[in-house]
């Protein structure tokens, strides 16, 4: 097409199925029909769609782009069994397994060697790559536009159209760009950055478009890094998350065991350098940040948007716009917390590393090294759950494991854990949590428990210190 474009309407517009393209208008609210590339499925989202598809007597259309993962009901107990002890959640995954048989599909059980996350399994195996669409029954799907791919979340009557189809109707989005230019300041990650967006951009602020990331920031971060960010979109209410691929992306993906030959990655480039927004595309809305002027966060309330620098006070809502006001009030009541309190002096009662947030082998790492020779603090309950099999084996190999268990954390199976709560891992009403999963909302980690969002290395300083912590001053081995 001769308009410029950016990276998004490249990408739907080489999957669109119907308008054709003499035909199509291209503009934000096209509706359309989407050919889809790939697909995960989970024992919680996908049951209702198994069950349509088996009253309807339909088959899946290509069970070869469809892989399944046990991961949101599942214990994380350092011991893992075959079977769980909650006959609800044995159920789940049961039936999981009995679906992915009788549809061809392959599943990854809480025994596989390569179980874990959805979000976190897709890439490791090499099964995301720059260009694709992959839709799933998840929110967090948005985590793929790191290798340039488009991800979104959808519904259960979606899942059960995709698997029958390999399609779904499809509503183009608006287009939002966010760069952040400049280097990061000593102990700011993709997660404090992601976390600064979604405070400046707003919890809908993004709602309605796809977003993209660009800047010196973005570029510089690694591939795990740009999973955070990407992730995390959705939090300020984008459908779809993008950074533009480029080598650092090819080289993650050389090797992996479901990636393309490098012949065939060689062969692949040239399309694959396409995938970038013109230079005069035009994006509804376009923000510029100044990655200096990021610090590590943590949010207060229960929103991402919610959020403060570490070294930053509880926040007055008189003080807030007038439509915030009413929503802080709110969330200070649930919190447990008083306007005008440094964030640092809130004393915590668990600390929990995982999710598909930053479970990853990069993250462990970070966390690690402000954990390296220290201890958790007393009353505290430490925990990291590693984001797959792999990523735990990969620590082990490591080291990092001995370190975590020395500074008094458990260590634990790969899973979504106390992200959600969906599974044996939970808080008590009223006890907090610093965490790096992502979201805080109430009860999210439990039936009142207030969550404190931050980095992996933000979370390993609140450990060791029993209260919110600045990393920076906390860990002197980052300077």
């Amino acid at each position: 097409m001769p308009y410029p474009r950016t990276l998004y309407d490249k990408i739907i517009d080489s999957h669109r199925i119907m308008p054709p393209a003499e035909v199509a208008d291209g503009a934000p609210g096209e509706q359309l029909l989407l050919y889809v590339d790939r697909t995960v499925l989970n024992e919680y989202t996908s049951p209702q769609a198994f069950s349509a598809l088996r009253e309807a007597g339909r088959k899946v259309w290509r069970p070869e782009a469809a892989l399944g993962v046990v991961d949101h009901v599942n214990s994380t107990a350092p011991d893992r069994l075959a079977r769980t002890a909650d006959g609800e959640a044995q159920h789940q995954i049961d039936y999981f397994i009995r679906n992915g048989r009788d549809f061809g599909i392959e599943i990854y059980d809480v025994l596989h060697p390569r179980q874990g996350i959805e979000h976190v399994v897709l890439p490791e195996l090499g099964w995301v790559m720059p260009g694709l669409v992959i839709a799933a029954g998840d929110s967090h799907t948005t985590t793929y536009g790191a290798f340039g791919s488009i991800g979104f979340g959808i519904g259960t009557s979606d899942i059960e159209h995709l698997l029958a189809t390999q399609t779904l109707p499809y509503t183009r989005l608006k287009s939002m760009r966010v760069t952040i230019e400049g280097a990061l300041p000593l102990g700011v990650t993709a997660k404090d950055l992601v976390m600064a967006v979604i405070r400046r951009v707003g919890a809908a602020g993004a709602h309605g478009h796809a977003l993209e990331f660009a800047g010196d920031a973005v570029r510089a971060l690694d591939v795990e890094g740009r999973m955070t960010i990407c992730n995390m979109a959705v939090e300020c209410g984008a459908r779809v998350a993008l950074i533009a691929p480029d080598d650092v992306v090819i080289k993650y993906l050389a090797g992996r065991p479901h990636a393309p030959s490098a012949a065939l990655i060689e062969q692949a480039r040239a399309a694959w350098d396409e995938l970038a927004s013109d230079p005069d595309a035009r994006f509804d809305r376009d923000i510029r940040i100044d990655a200096q002027s990021v610090a590590p966060m943590v949010t207060w309330g229960t929103s991402p948007d919610q959020a403060l620098p570490i070294d930053g006070f509880v926040p007055d809502p008189a003080s807030l716009p007038l439509a915030e006001q009413q929503g802080a009030a709110r969330a200070l009541a649930y919190m447990g917390l008083t306007a005008g309190m440094p964030l640092q002096s809130v004393r915590i009662d668990h600390a929990f590393i995982g999710s598909c947030t930053n479970a990853r082998l990069t993250d462990l790492r970070a966390a690690a090294q402000v954990l390296q020779g220290r201890k958790v603090a007393p009353g505290v309950r430490a925990m990291i759950s590693p984001g797959s099999s792999t990523v735990r084996r990969e620590a082990e190999a490591e080291g990092l494991d001995a370190i975590f268990v020395a500074a008094g954390f458990e260590w634990r199976q790969s899973g979504c854990s106390l992200c959600l709560a969906m599974n044996d891992d939970g808080l008590k009403p009223g006890e907090r949590c610093a965490s790096s999963t992502n979201r805080n909302f109430e009860g999210r980690q439990g039936a009142g428990s207030r969550t404190h969002l931050m980095s992996p290395a933000m979370v390993a300083a609140a450990a060791i210190s029993g209260h919110l912590a600045d990393v920076r001053t906390v860990a002197e081995v980052l300077a």
